[in-house]
C-alpha cells in the first residue's frame, strides 16, 4: 500500500525501518564485507545497535568481533559504515582501533610501508610544532606536550607511548549516537565521513589524528564536544555544524583548509593556541556566545565574512601571516586583538562590518590596530570607518583613531582624482563613449538609460541588455559615475584634490606630528642656507664679499646635521616618503631659486654693501614666540637703534641664519631677527616674505596637526 502514500511520507517510513543488530547478523556482515570505493567495509548501515550497560553480553561481543577483524595486521585495511544507524548506549570508538606503540626511533612494523609513512607524518608535525615553539614558551601550542609527540620526540630510545590506529575508513552519515561518543587518541589512517550525524551526548576526540579528509558537514552536537590537541593532515570541512554546547579545540592543528563555513556555535567555542597551516574559512558563521582565539596561529588566509559575534571574540596574542577579511561580519560586543601579531602584509578588511561603536569594542595595540584596517572603497564604508574612529577615541587611542582617518581621507582622494580624471558616464558624449570602447549600440543604450535616470554605481551598466561583461570588466576602471560636474564645480572639485593631496603628503592629514615636523626642519635648514648665500656671498669683484671657510664649513654642516634628522623623520613616519619630499621640494625650491638666479645676474649696486642685510633686537635675548612678527623692521627711527645689523666678524653668526629661518616658518627664535627696511634689494625682502607666507601656512597646519594628535589640547594656549 506504500504506493497510496506521499513520496515524504514513504521517504520518511524507509528513514525509521532499522533492523535491530543481533550477533548472528553482526558475524554475516563482518564475512561478507562490501566494496565501498575501492575499500572493503563492515555494512552495518540502517540498523540499531544496542550498546546499554543493560545489554552488557551483546555490547562485549560486539567491540570483541569487530575489534578482531579491524585490526588484523598486514591484511587490508577494513573500513566501517554505521550509517543511518541509531547507537544506543556510549560507543567507545577508540577501542575499535590497534593499539600500538609510538617509539622514537621507529614506527611499529606491523602497518604497511604508507601507513607508516602517515604515521610517520605525526612525528613530521611534533617537529614543526616544536620549531614553532623554540621562540616562544613551550606552553603555547599544545602539540609538543602531548602523549605521542613526546614518544616521537624522545631522546631516550626506551621510551614509547601507545596510540589507537583505525586503519580503515569511518561512515556515519546521518547516524544518530544517543550516549557517549569516545575516539581519543585514536589515529584514523583513512577518511572519517560524518555528515548530518546526531551526537546527542558529550563526544571526545581528544588528541585524535585524521590522516585523510574528514568530514563533520551538517552535523549536530547536542552537549559538548572535545577536539583538544587533535591534528588534521588533510581537509577538515565542518560546514553547517551546530555546536549547541562547548566545542574545544584548543590546541589543534589543522595541516590543511579548514571549513567552519555556516556553522552555528551556541555556546562557548574553543580555538586557543590552534594552528591553522592553510586556509580558514568561518564565513557566516554565528558565534551566539563568546569565541577564543587566544594565541592562535594563522599562517594562511582567515575568512570571517558574514559571520555574526553575539558575544566577545579573543584574538589575544594570536598570530597573523595573511590577510583577515572581516567583510560583512558582525561585532556586536567585544572583538580583542591585544597584544596580537601582524605580519607585514597583513590586513583587516572590514568593509561593510557591522558595528556599533556605542554598544561594542574593538581592541587593539596602541598604534598598532588602526594600521590594520582597510575597506576596499569610501563609498557605503564612512559609516564603518566613523565608528571604529569614535571606538578609539573614546578608549583615548588617537594614534589608531588618526590612522582611520587618514585611511578614510586616503579613499576620498582616490574618489576625487577618479572623478575628475575618469569619463564620467553620466555626462559623456555618444562620441566619447564610442571612443572609450563601447559600440554604437551599446554607447545609444547609455544615452537613453541616463536619460531616464542616472548611473550611481558601476554594476548598474550590467542591467543594460548590451553591455556584456567582457565590455564591464575592460572599461569600468576607465568610467566614473557621478553627478555632472559644471566648470565651477570641476574647478572647486580639484581645489580639493590639490590641498587634500598636501594635507596628506604633508602631515598625514594632520594625524602625524613627527611627519609635519620633519618637513618644517627640511624648509628651515633649507631656507636658513639661502639667507646666509644672499647676505654673506655677495660679489667677487671690484671688493670680494665672501664668507670665510670656518662659516662656510660650520653652516654646511650645521645644514648637513638639520637635513638629516628631518629626513629621517619623514622617511619614518611618511607612508610615501618620496612623494612628500617631493612635494615639498616643488613648493620650497622653484620660486626662490628663480629669485636667487636672479638677483646674482643682476647683481647689487647699493649703499651699505659691507653691512649685513638683517638686523636683530639688541634690546635683550630669550627664546620668544612671536605669533604676529613680520619679516622686516618698521619705519620709525627708533626701531633703527634697537635693531642692529648682525655681527660678521663672529664665529656663531652663521646660526642666525637659521634663527631667522626658524623665526619665518614657526615664529620662534631665539633672537627678534629681521630683515632692515633700508638699501635693501627687492628680491631678498620677496624670498623672506616668500617663506614667512609659508610659515602661516606652515604654523597652522602645526596647530591642526597637535589638536589631532594630543587629546582635549586648546589651540587657544599657542595663541596667549
Amino acid at each position: 500500500m506504500s504506493f497510496l502514500l506521499p513520496l515524504s511520507a514513504v521517504a520518511a517510513q524507509t528513514q525509521l525501518e532499522r533492523t535491530p543488530l543481533t550477533l548472528e547478523l553482526l558475524q554475516e556482515r563482518l564475512s561478507k564485507p562490501i566494496l565501498r570505493e575501492g575499500n572493503l567495509t563492515v555494512d552495518l548501515r540502517e540498523m540499531v545497535i544496542d550498546l546499554r550497560p543493560e545489554n552488557g553480553s551483546f555490547r562485549d561481543a560486539f567491540y570483541q568481533l569487530l575489534r578482531k577483524e579491524l585490526q588484523k595486521a598486514g591484511a587490508k585495511p577494513l573500513g566501517l559504515d554505521l550509517s543511518y544507524s541509531v547507537i544506543q548506549g556510549d560507543f567507545i570508538g577508540s577501542d575499535l582501533g590497534l593499539r600500538t606503540p609510538l617509539y622514537a626511533q621507529a614506527i611499529a612494523p606491523i602497518f604497511t610501508a604508507t601507513e607508516q609513512a602517515q604515521l610517520e607524518s605525526l612525528r613530521l608535525v611534533c617537529l614543526q610544532s616544536l620549531a614553532m615553539s623554540n621562540d616562544k614558551p613551550l606552553h603555547v601550542y599544545a602539540l609538543p606536550n602531548s602523549k605521542d609527540c613526546r614518544s616521537l620526540l624522545a631522546t631516550d630510545a626506551n621510551s614509547s607511548g601507545e596510540i589507537n590506529v583505525f586503519r580503515g575508513t569511518l561512515t556515519l552519515v546521518n547516524t544518530r549516537f544517543n550516549g557517549q561518543v569516545h575516539f581519543l587518541n585514536t589515529f584514523f589512517l583513512q577518511s572519517v565521513d560524518a555528515q548530518n550525524a546526531t551526537f546527542l551526548q558529550t563526544t571526545n576526540w581528544s588528541e585524535a589524528r585524521f590522516s585523510r579528509l574528514v568530514s563533520f558537514m551538517n552535523a549536530t552536537f547536542r552537549q559538548a564536544s572535545n577536539f583538544q590537541g587533535s591534528i588534521f593532515f588533510d581537509k577538515a570541512n565542518f560546514k553547517q555544524v551546530q555546536f549547541q554546547e562547548i566545542a574545544d579545540f584548543y590546541g589543534s592543528f589543522f595541516a590543511q583548509t579548514a571549513n567552519f563555513n555556516q556553522a552555528l556555535f551556541k555556546q562557548l567555542a574553543k580555538f586557543n593556541k590552534v594552528q591553522w597551516q592553510s586556509n580558514t574559512n568561518f564565513s557566516d558563521v554565528r558565534f551566539a556566545n563568546q569565541v577564543q582565539f587566544t594565541k592562535a596561529n594563522f599562517n594562511q588566509f582567515l575568512l570571517l565574512t558574514e559571520a555574526t559575534f553575539e558575544q566577545a571574540v579573543s584574538f589575544r596574542e594570536a598570530q597573523f601571516n595573511q590577510p583577515i577579511n572581516l567583510h560583512g561580519a558582525s561585532i556586536l560586543n567585544l572583538a580583542d586583538f591585544s597584544d596580537a601579531s601582524f605580519a607585514k602584509n597583513t590586513f583587516l578588511n572590514v568593509s561593510g562590518l557591522s558595528f556599533n561603536s556605542n554598544q561594542a569594542k574593538i581592541l587593539g595595540n596602541l598604534g598598532q590596530i588602526g594600521k590594520m584596517f582597510c575597506v576596499t572603497s569610501l563609498q557605503g564604508n564612512q559609516n564603518i570607518l566613523r565608528n571604529l574612529g569614535q571606538n578609539f577615541r573614546q578608549q583615548q587611542q588617537i594614534a589608531d583613531a588618526n590612522q582611520l582617518e587618514y585611511t578614510k581621507q586616503r579613499l576620498r582622494l582616490i574618489e576625487l582624482s577618479q572623478s575628475l580624471l575618469r569619463t564620467n558616464i553620466n555626462s559623456a558624449s555618444i562620441n566619447r563613449l564610442i571612443n572609450l570602447g563601447f559600440s554604437a549600440t551599446q554607447a545609444d543604450a547609455i544615452i537613453k538609460r541616463r536619460a531616464i535616470r542616472m548611473f550611481r554605481y558601476s554594476n548598474e551598466i550590467l542591467t543594460l541588455a548590451d553591455i556584456d561583461l567582457e565590455t564591464y570588466n575592460k572599461l569600468n576602471n576607465r568610467l566614473s559615475f557621478t553627478e555632472p560636474l559644471a566648470l565651477g564645480g570641476w574647478i572647486l572639485q580639484a581645489w580639493s584634490l590639490f590641498a587634500l593631496t598636501l594635507l596628506l603628503l604633508l602631515s598625514g592629514y594632520g594625524t602625524n606630528f613627527w611627519l609635519a615636523f620633519g618637513v618644517g626642519g627640511v624648509a628651515i635648514a633649507y631656507f636658513g642656507l639661502l639667507f646666509w648665500l644672499v647676505d654673506r656671498y655677495r660679489r667677487l669683484r671690484p671688493v670680494v664679499i665672501i664668507p670665510t671657510y670656518y662659516e662656510t664649513v660650520s653652516i654646511l654642516i650645521g645644514f648637513s646635521c638639520l637635513e638629516f634628522f628631518s629626513l629621517l623623520a619623514i622617511f619614518r613616519n611618511a607612508e610615501q616618503p618620496w612623494l612628500t619630499l617631493g612635494c615639498l621640494l616643488l613648493i620650497i625650491i622653484p620660486v626662490p631659486i628663480t629669485l636667487i638666479v636672479r638677483l646674482y645676474q643682476q647683481g647689487r649696486y647699493h649703499d651699505l654693501m659691507d653691512v649685513s642685510y638683517f638686523t636683530e633686537d639688541g634690546t635683550f635675548r630669550q627664546l620668544r614666540l612671536l605669533i604676529g612678527r613680520l619679516p622686516v623692521i618698521p619705519r620709525n627711527s627708533t626701531f633703527r637703534e634697537r635693531y642692529m645689523p648682525l655681527l660678521s666678524d663672529r664665529r656663531w653668526n652663521w646660526l642666525n641664519y637659521y634663527d631667522f629661518s626658524l623665526n619665518n616658518l614657526v615664529r620662534l627664535g631665539f633672537n627678534d631677527i629681521r630683515l632692515r627696511d633700508q638699501h635693501l634689494p627687492g628680491i631678498i625682502a620677496t624670498l623672506a616674505w616668500y617663506q614667512w607666507s609659508l610659515g602661516v601656512l606652515y604654523i597652522t597646519l602645526i596647530l591642526w596637526t597637535l589638536s589631532r594628535t594630543i587629546p582635549g589640547l586648546n589651540l587657544l594656549i599657542y595663541l596667549k
